[in-house]
This record gives C-alpha cells, structure tokens and sequence, in this order.
C-alpha cells in the first residue's frame, strides 16, 4: 500500500479540554498528540498587524478595518486573547516536530493580501520557520503572489477545488488541497497529481467513512477536527 496520509489538524487541536480554535493551546495540544501538522488562519489588521483567526471579524469586531489593539483585545473560547502571528510562531518555536500550515484569507484587496504576505514572510523568516511552513489559500492572487514570495520550494497550496491538477503544475503550486466533496467528485485527480509530481491534501474530513477513502485512494495529508480519531484509524489500517 502507499505511503499512509499525514495528519493535519484544522485549526490546531482544538477539540480537547483547555484548547479552542486558533488558539496558542490548539497548536500545542497538536504537538502532544503527535500530528505532523497544525493549520491556522491568518489576517491583516488595519495597521498591519498578522493575526490568527478564522472568521474576518471577532465579537463583532472586523479584523481588516480594526486597529491590532481592538482585535487582540478579543478573547477566544478557551479564555485566550486572539493571537498574534508572532505569538503563534513563538509557540511553535517550542515544538520543533509540528509542520505548520498557514492559511492566508482571501482579503478585501489584492494590495491587502500583499501586505499580509510580506510581513507573514518576515515573521518566518525571522523565526527561522520557513523551512516548517507550507502555505495554503483560498484567493488565486494570493496563491500566485505567494508562489512568487516564498522562499524556493516553498509548498504553496491552492483550497478553492476550480483548478485542475495541470494547471496548479503550471502556476507552480506544490499541490491541491480541496474539500472532501470536490475529491469524491474528481477521485481521478489524486493520481493526476502524483503523476504530475504534485501532493494531495483533503480538508476537513471528519468523519471515519471519509477519512477511510481518503487513506484508501492514497492521498499525501488529511486536515480534520479529530486527530486522534484519525490516528487510531490509520493504526488501524496497518
């Protein structure tokens, strides 16, 4: 059988006591459980601070038009403050075995997006995390401008499931990674991406008779909510 699917966890490990989406606690519970990574979510405040939350806005405040000390201000559901980038990363400093998967958001403008990729690079950079990190997006101009930014061989991914596998060979992604729904639709693009050289992730499968296709029809990386649900069925699969 093929190499068996790594184990992501969609937005840090986030379902178990103490932890909440997003969170500094979410990306260390991942680590203790023994995920190859942790995928998280970044925005751009209005004076260019990176943050790390899923939604444009929390408790009502909108992340993009909000100034960094409004939107640090917000707590999470675990207790936490959101985080900063920065913080996030100094996590995961402490946890030299987590892959890191950074999801940039589809912003307001391309020039918002670009802003946030420049300082997203910095911080990696300066963290000396940019051989740890792939990256994945929603947006195409933030697929392509990443693609251009990153540091050579760095794994750009693209979410939105309307490129075939030959074009994201041609743009120079590292790979798709699409919803468990546009994989079942399209099975036939797994194996046109490993012939093209290309990796495969599946987000966000949860349930056991997804994640069993998925390891069946041999995908490189599974994104889910329940981690060690999926380990113990890749355990199982030996």
């Amino acid at each position: 059988m093929a190499t068996k699917p790594l184990v992501v966890a969609h937005r840090g490990y986030w379902k178990t006591d103490g932890s909440a989406q997003n969170s500094i606690r979410a990306i260390a519970k991942a680590d203790s459980v023994k995920c190859f990574g942790s995928e998280f979510d970044v925005w751009i405040t209005a004076d260019g601070v990176v943050v790390v939350n899923h939604d444009p806005s929390i408790n009502g405040v909108v992340i993009e038009t909000s100034d960094a000390e409004q939107v640090l201000a917000q707590t999470l559901a675990n207790g936490e403050h959101v985080p900063t980038l920065e913080a996030y990363l100094q996590e995961a400093v402490k946890h030299p075995g987590l892959h890191l998967v950074c999801e940039l958001k589809p912003h307001t403008s391309n020039y918002r997006e670009t802003l946030a990729i420049d300082e997203i690079l910095r911080l990696m950079k300066e963290y000396n995390l940019e051989n740890r990190v792939d990256y994945i997006t929603f947006s195409k101009n933030g697929f392509s401008k990443l693609i251009k930014k990153a540091p050579e061989g760095t794994a750009v991914y693209y979410l939105n499931g309307d490129y075939v596998p030959e074009q994201i060979r041609f743009m120079k992604g590292a790979g798709i990674d699409y919803s468990i729904g546009a994989m079942r639709n399209h099975p036939e693009w797994i194996r046109q991406c490993h012939d093209l050289g290309l990796k495969v992730n599946v987000w966000t499968v949860n349930k056991t008779e997804d994640m069993q296709w998925c390891i069946d029809n041999g995908v490189d990386f599974i994104t889910t909510n329940e981690p060690e649900k999926l380990q113990h069925l890749l355990e199982d699969s030996k």
